[in-house]
């Protein structure tokens, strides 16, 4: 059932999330404050549409421009001018011709001076658009309409057109115009044969060489010792196929300090949850112990970014079988930032039997919020949940508070360079996305793609492959082993300048669209005390009414 539900979901696109295209950029540039919509197309050539929401700061103009990765800035276009429309918001598109990983770049200017903002975009074909059946047919009958004009014209321009005025046609003349014809015919059959075939491998081309394939896995969870043992293989045998099934594996970049991000959720009631990060064993396997997780099925979400920018959610779905006895010797951990939650299922209204819902348990202010009990006995509070149920689309800001057990603010710390991530999974998994306070991008790709702008060399060269591959794994087990302050501060320096801090420490906020209607789980990960701290939270999306 949730094979096939992810088998669904490659095809509403999984690149850096599952089924939740575009991406959203919260950042202070100078004194604005301002939040990006960056939808892309699914054709490419093809419009991404920009949204310019500028929550602080006097803007005049916002222009927009993309940036490929490997043509950089020497080989990116002039900027278009977005469209001002009211309440601080602007909008434009800008053509995406290259497929890949790409950028939008802003430049802000007004009463409060120039900025400018990088918008990660990952810009690649993903769906071959149905002509329409009414037009298909408009074409055809004008197709034929045009053939019989041509052979027609033909056959005159033989025989009649060689007469003069008012001359009666000879016999030979009409032998003359169907020959013509016939001769005029056949070329064309030639013709329009050797046109259908170069469309034909133009079209299968496109399907098979352009169109995005995503990147296929296998999971599986063995036992060591009576301790499960969770492996990822990526599947190589398609790459000699075509172009979009190859990546090049060498060229794996650490996000937040981990070349991959791990996520899995129990089905059908997602109350078991995990966030791992596999160790690299070959260039295909990457491995991590499981922790103390029910038996079950899981879906599994699997993040990872390249050298270029590009990102992935590799998926999967995984059997963690039942443990036999207690554990005669227990695996040392695969990663100190490892954490997991085993919760209650999803909830069930009495007047729908099987629908998950949110269950709001308090009122924070006059405003609709929910609570999760954490860990350490301290509490996570949703503060600003608009209403019990959220709208398709709209862009939210997913705010959370913790508590400790006496009820005042309770510090957080860094987790993993940030103030805290989140994950967000539909009910049948088909939506997924790994959230930070910045937007649903990855950072790592961030820092990529505003170095290569900053690059002046017209085409980007890949270092050798060995050689870089062998220099990520050292840099990331010499990260593993250092103090979290020092790992902290090493990975804030790595990252673009983010200027997210919120103004109270307890708290941390998410912005995010949801991108279908259906039941959502929220998992929010925050650290305090050196503990990873995980929130659950469940809410409801309708289509929007306007």
């Amino acid at each position: 059932m949730y094979s096939l539900l992810l088998s669904f979901a490659h095809s509403l696109i999984a690149f850096g999330h599952v089924g939740s295209p575009g991406v959203l950029v919260q950042k202070q540039a100078g004194k604005y404050q301002i939040l990006v919509s960056v939808v892309p197309p699914d054709v490419v050539p093809g419009t991404a549409n920009v949204t310019v929401f500028v929550e602080s700061g006097r803007v005049r103009t916002i222009q927009a421009r993309p940036v490929y990765f490997f043509a950089g800035d020497e080989g990116a276009p002039v900027h278009d001018e977005l469209k001002p429309l009211g309440d601080n918001r602007f909008e434009g598109v800008v053509w995406m011709m290259e497929s890949g990983s790409s950028s939008v770049e802003l430049l802000l200017d007004g009463p409060d001076g120039k900025a400018t903002i990088v918008a990660p975009v990952i810009s690649v074909p993903t769906k071959m658009e149905p002509m329409p059946a009414g037009t298909g047919l408009i074409l055809a009958a004008l197709g034929v309409l045009l053939v019989i004009l041509l052979i027609t014209t033909v056959g005159a321009s033989l025989a009649d057109g060689t007469l003069k005025p008012g001359q009666a046609v000879p016999a030979s003349f009409r032998q003359k115009r169907l020959i013509g014809m016939s001769i005029a015919a056949l070329l064309l059959t030639v013709g329009l044969t050797g046109w259908r075939t170069w469309w034909t491998s133009w079209a299968d081309e496109y399907r098979t060489e352009q169109l995005y394939a995503p990147l296929p896995i296998t999971s599986n969870v063995e036992s060591v010792n009576n301790q499960h043992r969770l492996t990822i293989r990526i599947d190589t045998s398609h790459f000699a196929e075509s172009g979009s099934k190859r990546r090049k594996l060498n060229f794996l970049v650490p996000d937040h300090g981990k070349l991959m991000h791990v996520f899995l959720a129990r089905t059908p009631h997602l109350d078991a949850f995990a966030h791992l990060h596999p160790d690299r064993r070959t260039l295909t396997d990457f491995q991590s112990n499981v922790p103390d997780l029910p038996a079950g099925q899981y879906l599994v979400y699997a993040d990872i970014v390249y050298r270029n920018g590009f990102t992935e959610t590799l998926t999967d779905t995984v059997l963690i079988p039942q443990r036999a006895a207690p554990a005669v010797s227990r695996l040392p951990e695969s990663d100190p930032d490892d954490s997991w939650l085993v919760t209650q299922p999803m909830g069930v209204k009495e007047n729908a039997v099987g629908l998950p819902h949110l269950d709001d348990d308090m009122v924070l202010c006059g405003i609709p919020g929910a609570s999760s009990s954490l860990g350490d006995g301290s509490t996570m509070l949703w503060t600003d949940k608009p209403a019990p149920v959220l709208e398709v689309g709209k862009p939210y800001r997913l705010k959370f508070a913790v508590a400790d057990a006496q009820g005042k603010p309770a510090a957080l710390e860094p987790y993993l360079g940030m103030e805290g991530h989140a994950a967000i999974v539909r009910s049948d998994g088909t939506v997924y996305i790994h959230l930070h306070p910045v937007g649903t991008y990855s950072m790592a790709a961030e820092t990529f793609l505003v170095d290569r702008i900053a690059d002046t060399t017209r085409r980007f060269q890949y270092p050798d492959p060995t050689v870089f591959r062998d220099s990520i794994d050292r840099y990331v087990a010499d990260l593993k082993q250092r103090p979290e302050s020092e790992k902290n501060q090493r990975l804030m320096a790595g990252m673009p300048a983010m200027s997210h801090t919120m103004k109270v420490n307890n708290m941390v906020e998410f912005p995010y669209a949801f991108p279908r209607a259906g039941h959502y789980r929220i998992w929010v990960q925050v650290k305090r005390n050196g503990r990873v701290l995980t929130g659950v939270f469940d809410t409801q999306v309708k289509e929007s009414l306007l």
